[in-house]
């Protein structure tokens, strides 16, 4: 079994560490360890999207995180822009849209959330990042809408470091604690990326 000690390594780190491991040892067996709760969901989520089965063991504040299974599964093609289909990608770095006002910056955000559906099928992700994460927990007036989106199929992608940083790991209510390496993947698989 590869081991791969990730501890004290910031995101995206342990993500690519873990990747790097699938991709050169074929045995069909790793373990990362890491000792923060972002950094456990995001090689988690990681190593099962790659096919593995995945379990967690906590000792003395670390995680040790196996993974089992078929490395090199490809993405399913859920996760794959239909050629017949504008994919949107819309990043949202700030809960707060504009500069001057917070208070009419904080309505024109949560207006903006409420209008993303008129972007229909082409809005495929959200990306939440920076003080953007605390738009998808406890107490955000945006969370109702953001339900909404992801009810209809958008896939909203959360920064587990962001959501770390700010201490709110535990109050994130909508959306997938996600990594670096998830967003740039999926800009890259989008058709257009909004910046906001």
């Amino acid at each position: 079994m590869k081991v791969i000690d990730a501890r004290g390594l910031a995101c995206p780190a342990p993500v690519l560490m873990a990747r790097d491991a699938v991709e050169t040892d074929a045995n069909g067996r790793v373990k990362v360890i890491v000792n923060d709760h972002a950094s456990k969901e995001n090689v988690s989520l990681f190593l099962e999207s790659r096919g593995f089965h995945v379990s967690v063991d906590e000792r003395d504040g670390d995680f040790h995180i196996i993974g089992e299974g078929g490395p090199g599964v490809a993405p399913s093609a859920a996760d794959l822009p239909d050629a017949d289909l504008k994919k949107i990608m819309v990043m949202i770095t700030t809960d707060r849209m504009g500069y001057g006002d917070d208070t009419l910056g904080l309505k024109l955000m949560l207006n903006f959330i409420k209008t993303l559906r008129e972007m229909g099928s082409e809005l495929w992700r959200l990306a939440l990042v920076n003080n953007g994460v605390k738009l998808a927990v406890t107490g955000s007036g945006a969370l109702e809408d953001l339900n909404a989106l992801a009810a209809a199929g958008v896939t909203i992608l959360v920064c587990g470091t962001c959501l770390t940083h700010f201490d709110l790991l535990h109050e994130k209510q909508v959306g997938e604690t996600t990594n670096m390496l998830d967003i740039v993947t999926a800009m890259q698989l989008a058709d257009k990326v909004v910046n906001i």
